[in-house]
């Protein structure tokens, strides 16, 4: 039941160490977050840190694949699509690469994904299994690659990114162990030991932040569990769904309103609700515990009651988002005054 679970301590330390190494060299390097009419942070601030999480989890990955304890076929879709996301990430974090060149390499790394996993399962949609075939294939393509990009939007305070990587992971792996999933809650459970590692260095106030390389492996890496968590039973999808809920809810419903206004999505803004409310509370670490809150006492309960089958997941996603979207509402997600344009 707890095998490969002996290397969590390894992957914390590597990414704990490696991130105070990439400190290092960023500060050495002049790679640093200097604050702007766009930013949520005042203090210039070390970028690159999320290349720590992808160091470690890339090694403890081919090591448990190496040791068995789970399948190759898995493992070469996360390492392929993580190390080339993380990649494009660093290129960018770097430099600037136009964003239809990365958005295409996001559809790779999801058609990787997508290949050594077999595509996406038949779904459970109110008690009844539906398949999707080739539009199902489509979608999850979509989902890979929409999880990938917000995860990097919603990186934009101290920790956030982080305690929500941490938070979720932990979750799913708890759900797991209760529906007799054990031996499948090892991958998560060494990436949130990789994002705590990061975390020492990222928690509120941050003295290194993530960058596109860590927070595009993050988003890619999530993403594919949870398809891949459909395979192993079709309610485990709406498990990751609803736990994902804070990102997802805020992300989509901010660009949804940014769409409509005829804003260039892609554009840097502030105009999250966790970055609307950070401004109001005149602090990060508020939300970024508010977040972590919001995971354990809420989405992991709603989450846990449809593994369980005691709640139906497509009802439970919409209860469990709900109170989300009346909050991204309230703090005015997306509304032009908070967009940050001098």
């Amino acid at each position: 039941m707890f095998a490969g679970f002996w290397l969590l301590p390894l992957v914390f330390f590597i990414s704990c160490l490696t991130t105070w190494l990439l400190r290092c060299y960023a500060l050495r390097r002049g790679l640093i977050d200097v604050p702007n009419v766009r930013s949520s942070h005042v203090v210039p601030t070390p970028r690159g840190g999320g290349v720590a999480i992808v160091v470690s989890m890339l090694v403890a990955l081919l090591a448990v694949a190496w040791l068995g304890l789970i399948p190759w076929n898995s493992t070469w879709g996360l390492c392929g699509a993580g190390f080339g996301v993380a990649v494009l990430g660093f290129l960018d974090d770097h430099g600037h690469i136009p964003a239809r060149w990365r958005l295409l390499g996001h559809f790779l790394a999801a058609g990787w994904v997508l290949y050594w996993l077999g595509g996406l399962p038949s779904l459970e949609v109110f008690g009844r299994l539906v398949e999707l075939g080739w539009w199902g294939h489509t979608l999850a393509a979509i989902w890979l690659v929409w999880h990938l990009n917000l995860y990097n939007f919603m990186d934009g305070i101290d920790g956030i990114a982080s305690v929500e990587a941490l938070a979720v992971c932990l979750a799913a792996a708890v759900i797991y162990a209760l529906l007799g999933f054990s031996g499948d809650a090892l991958v998560p459970v060494l990436l949130a030991a990789g994002v705590a590692g990061f975390l020492v260095w990222n928690f509120p106030p941050a003295r290194i932040f993530m960058g596109d390389a860590g927070s595009g492996f993050l988003g890619i890496a999530i993403g594919t569990l949870s398809i891949q968590a459909a395979w192993l039973a079709p309610r485990l999808l709406w498990c990751w769904l609803i736990l994902l809920g804070v990102f997802v809810v805020d992300a989509t419903w901010t660009l949804t309103r940014r769409l409509l206004r005829g804003v260039k999505v892609y554009e840097a803004h502030r105009s999250h609700a966790y970055q609307n409310a950070s401004r109001r509370l005149g602090a990060h670490l508020p939300v970024t515990l508010g977040v972590l809150a919001v995971n354990i006492f809420w989405l992991f309960p709603i989450a846990l009651l449809v593994g369980l089958e005691w709640l139906d997941g497509a009802m439970g996603l919409m209860m469990a988002y709900a109170p989300l979207l009346w909050s991204a509402v309230k703090l005015k997600a997306g509304h032009p005054e908070f967009e940050g344009q001098s």
